[in-house]
């Protein structure tokens, strides 16, 4: 058996910028005691992710949980919304906070995007809204989305989680659909430590999602809406500002890793990786593996990294639509291409302070 790594390999690492330019950032909270609602650091890091995401409307929230959740009650849905169970648990959570009812599409075996074909399938007449799912940072098929959303009068709502600062034939991301909300949670591309945002088309939806975020208050004495505590502090924005001014060089360094994974692994027989799409500017935020018909399955693949200390992650496994949670509201079989992929798939490290040599032994363990 190989020798064991002398240190574990995680499935991420935080990036993180210098700790002099962090804690530079930090003096001026200390002189001015400003330290959360909305201070000088939280509006000049939504101004920059405007500019970044290209997005003409933004709301920074605490994280991108309370952004999906607050932006579904901003928009006074009431009913059914179409969704994917093959995502993170808070996009459904969101969905059911809010009283809706969530209605599981199955996934393209492609890309594991909602399957835009069997989208109409779902509408009935107490259909709301869709909120489809970027996973991995491959995107979703926008425009059929889109065109079925105005057939039938529907929002739609991305959980962009995954693919921050991506673009389309060179439009932002947050330019599709009439919210799409971003995670900062520490594990991800850019990050604030914890956090989130919602972009927003309309901006009238703006001012609902500011009172929403800072539990309904208009001013001193009147409280409209029953909101919440959703704001980003000052330490989480500066976090932000300083990893943005990296991130580029860190996405760069991604992209080496996950091309090393794709020369390794790219034509192995029974071993399936996500094909690039040339219309998508990636940020290469994941490296998920399929393994269909390969000599191991993916449980054992996945012991025999664990065996040499490389964690990777079963993600996502189980489907939303199996957790104990919703036992008895749905069944997992009725989307079975999101039930196999969930099955068979492994999302491998990768993180901009990987070493290409750790890639190379996790490929040769795999292939091994």
């Amino acid at each position: 058996m190989r020798e064991k790594e002398k240190n574990p390999v995680a499935v991420t690492r935080s990036s993180l910028p210098p700790l002099e330019e962090y804690v530079e950032m930090l003096k001026p909270l200390w002189e001015s005691a400003w330290l959360t609602n909305m201070g000088d650091y939280h509006e000049q890091l939504r101004e920059q992710l405007k500019a970044y995401l290209k997005a003409e409307n933004l709301e920074l929230f605490v994280n991108g949980h309370m952004a999906l959740e607050l932006a579904l009650q901003a928009l006074e849905l009431d009913g059914e919304v179409i969704t994917t169970p093959f995502s993170f648990a808070s996009t459904t959570h969101a969905i059911v906070r809010n009283g809706l009812t969530p209605v599981f599409c199955d996934i393209s075996p492609i890309d594991y995007t909602l399957d835009a074909d069997l989208l109409e399938s779902h509408i009935t007449e107490r259909t709301c809204a869709i909120v489809p799912v970027h996973v991995y940072g491959n995107l979703c098929d926008v425009e059929k989305i889109q065109k079925i959303a105005d057939r039938y009068g529907l929002k739609v709502i991305y959980d962009a989680a995954h693919a921050f600062g991506e673009t389309l034939d060179g439009r932002g991301v947050a330019e599709f659909g009439d919210v799409s909300m971003f995670s900062f949670h520490a594990t991800k591309v850019f990050h604030s430590i914890e956090g989130g945002a919602a972009a927003y088309r309309e901006p009238a939806l703006g001012h609902r999602l500011y009172q929403l975020k800072n539990f309904g208050i208009m001013d001193s004495e009147t409280v409209e809406y029953v909101g919440a505590n959703g704001k980003m502090n000052e330490f989480q924005a500066a976090m932000g500002l300083c990893n943005l001014r990296h991130l580029e060089q860190e996405i760069k360094k991604r992209e080496k890793l996950a091309q090393r994974y794709r020369e390794r692994l790219q034509d192995v027989a029974g071993i399936r990786l996500c094909p690039k799409n040339s219309r998508v500017c990636s940020n290469y935020a994941y490296m998920p593996v399929v393994f269909d018909g390969y000599k191991r399955d993916r449980d054992q693949v996945f012991e025999e990294l664990a065996k040499n200390d490389i964690h990777a992650r079963k993600y996502f496994y189980p489907c939303i639509n199996s957790y104990t949670c919703y036992r008895g509201q749905f069944d997992e079989q009725d989307t079975p291409v999101a039930a196999r992929i969930a099955r068979q798939v492994l999302t491998l490290p990768l993180y901009a302070d990987l070493e290409p040599e750790v890639v190379d032994r996790i490929c040769d363990i795999i292939l091994e």
